[in-house]
């Protein structure tokens, strides 16, 4: 095939579907604007006699995209990109499949090959939800998405609303946290490639439940990075390496990528929504703050496709803008995760108080975060040596835009041991602060196992193949918890397979006490919340809490309803403004007498008054 055979002129439309120049018609596309010469490697695609592989050169456009036109590539065809002299063929930067690991060369995949059963799925709001964290990689022993789809009806049963999958986009090696991609649209093959991740949703929504994504745009991994290698994709520095080209020269496709990945996997996955890792991150000095492009055409999406897509920032700022309407000044993000409610529940239910969690030891943070959101709203940090946050304007910014938890990836997982709050908390308090979580105004999130206090650990853990980059990584993670005051031996080997199997959720625990106790207490919970419109209410200026004891205990006023907490080891006598007619639930044995309720040691319960 000669040059000419193989080149089309096609001009490059920005706002397209990136799913275009990934040769599922034989067209293939990639911006490398400072190379000055391209060639497309197929792998495979001659006939018997031919070779097992060939290069095909590709042309340069006036924007920097070189492309070419093969005739017979299609899905299931192999290829990679050799970059000017370089002998070394790199898969694609878009790729959507990676058979053969990060390395390798990418697959032509065909998205509108699957066939869907959710037709009549019309999403479910972020408003009123419940979100679930799960890794895919440890939530079953087999750590794939087939694997996690058997597991549903536990999902259903405890009564979330929303499934949020911790990143599962292409890492090296088989198993990791997936915040150290590579490839942003090419899901994981060790979980089972782009297919299984279609078959999970579309379970998903055959059982009602709605399916959120956890995406990283403000970092690569270390190891299969090559997208530098192609064009000006970073510029600057952050906390995890180069900081992402948002600003600067060339930054035009860049921010085109990123929305264009974030719009193909609500798009061609059915995808309910993202939640974007550390946008903190994400420097950016546009007049239009890359946040706010993406969340415009994410709400353009989500109108052609009749169905709320909820974008979700994880955000160290404790910025109120971040998810006020863009017409408000804001970044039109549907929620951010809250930080400060989860220091402050830590510190009052464990009594830990080291690292940032000292700025949390003040009796007054936790009622001020449950009902202000942010516990430095403009106030002096002295983890930070600074002021930081603004405050929250509670009349008008509803509480399901912040989201509520216990526990997640990162506050377990960013330990030394990967310790769960059940390892140093008994299930009276793990109990008690489900109950504050779930009967807040905030829109809370259950990270995998916390429903039934499991004891697996879950640490950090990576399998990356190049040997040394484990040694690298084995020495940065003891050398990080030494600087902390752990003991080296406590610190787990992060590359050992060990490490990533002692994380796997030991699901014969949600049959034995007190572990059934505990899920049988979460169900309550949520289907309560479900049930009383008063415990889901999101408004902010309609909820109050009443502390008592250097708060140790807590009554949140939710309309006619009272969540008595007793976080002290012995029972205590609590006034209520009005006599509770109805005790709805409850975890140990309350006695009501007139206005008072004599609540048990590290109990809770939840009463009509």
């Amino acid at each position: 095939m000669s040059e000419s055979e193989t080149i089309t002129t096609t001009s490059h439309a920005s706002g397209a579907s990136a799913v275009t120049g990934r040769g599922v018609n034989g067209d293939f596309a990639v911006w490398a604007p400072h190379r000055e010469r391209v060639r497309l490697r197929l792998y495979g695609t001659g006939d018997a006699d031919g070779p097992a592989e060939r290069d095909v050169p590709m042309r340069r456009d006036d924007d920097g995209w070189w492309r070419a036109q093969v005739d017979g590539a299609g899905p299931g065809t192999e290829y990679a990109y050799l970059l000017d002299e370089d002998s070394q063929p790199l898969p694609d930067p878009r790729s959507l499949r990676q058979p053969h690991g990060v390395h390798g060369p990418s697959r032509v995949h065909d998205h509108a090959a699957f066939t869907w059963t959710d037709g009549a799925w019309t999403g479910r709001p972020l408003a009123g939800a419940v979100v679930y964290e799960l890794h895919v990689g440890t939530f079953t022993p087999q750590g794939t998405l087939r694997a996690a789809a058997e597991r549903l009806d536990h999902l259903v049963d405890l009564g979330v609303t929303h499934v949020e999958l911790m990143p599962v986009n292409a890492f090296d090696g088989a198993h990791g946290w997936g915040y150290d991609g590579v490839l942003w649209a090419a899901v994981h093959e060790p979980y089972g490639g782009p297919d299984a991740l279609k078959a999970l949703v579309d379970a998903c929504h055959g059982r009602g439940l709605a399916v959120l994504l956890d995406v990283v745009y403000n970092h690569l991994g270390p190891s299969g990075a090559y997208l530098p290698r192609f064009g000006p994709y970073f510029s600057g520095e952050n906390d995890w390496g180069p900081s992402l080209n948002l600003d600067g020269p060339d930054s035009d496709p860049v921010r085109r990528m990123v929305v264009d990945n974030a719009l193909d996997w609500l798009r061609h996955h059915h995808l309910d929504g993202l939640r974007l890792d550390a946008v903190h991150a994400l420097r950016d000095d546009r007049a239009t703050p890359l946040l706010a492009e993406l969340s415009e055409e994410v709400d353009a999406l989500a109108t052609a496709l009749g169905r709320p897509l909820p974008l979700i920032a994880e955000s160290d700022r404790n910025d109120p803008r971040t998810v006020l309407p863009r017409e408000a000044g804001g970044l039109g993000m549907a929620a951010q995760w809250s930080d400060d409610l989860h220091h402050a529940l830590h510190v009052a239910l464990t009594g830990e108080a080291h690292g940032y969690y000292a700025d949390f030891a003040d009796p007054d943070a936790l009622p001020a975060a449950l009902t202000r959101v942010f516990w430095h709203a403009g106030t002096h940090s002295g983890f930070r040596g600074r002021v930081h946050g603004a405050p929250v304007d509670t009349a008008r910014v509803p509480g399901s835009r912040f989201l509520a938890y216990l526990s997640n990836h990162d506050q377990i997982g960013n330990r030394a041991r990967g310790d769960r709050m059940g390892e140093h908390v008994p299930p009276g308090l793990l109990m008690c602060g489900a109950a504050l979580v779930l009967c807040s105004p905030h829109t809370p999130l259950v990270f995998m196992g916390e429903e039934w206090a499991a004891t697996t650990p879950w640490p950090f853990f990576a399998s990356f193949t190049d040997p040394e980059l484990v040694e690298g990584v084995r020495e940065g993670r003891r050398r990080e918890f030494a600087a902390l005051g752990w003991d080296e031996e406590e610190v787990p080997d992060p590359m050992d397979p060990a490490t990533r199997d002692s994380a796997v959720l030991d699901w014969s625990q949600t049959g034995h006490r007190p572990h059934a106790r505990v899920l049988d207490t979460y169900r309550a919970l949520i289907a309560l919340r479900r049930r009383e419109p008063e415990l889901s209410d999101p408004r902010l200026d309609r909820f109050a809490v009443v502390a008592g004891d250097g708060g140790r205990r807590l009554v949140l006023v939710r309309g006619g309803l009272r969540v008595v907490c007793n976080l002290g080891a012995d029972g205590a006598e609590v006034e209520l403004d009005a006599a509770p007619r109805e005790l709805l639930l409850a975890s140990g044995r309350p006695v009501i007498t007139g206005t008072t309720v004599d609540v048990p040691g590290e109990s809770f319960a939840v009463l009509r008054v």
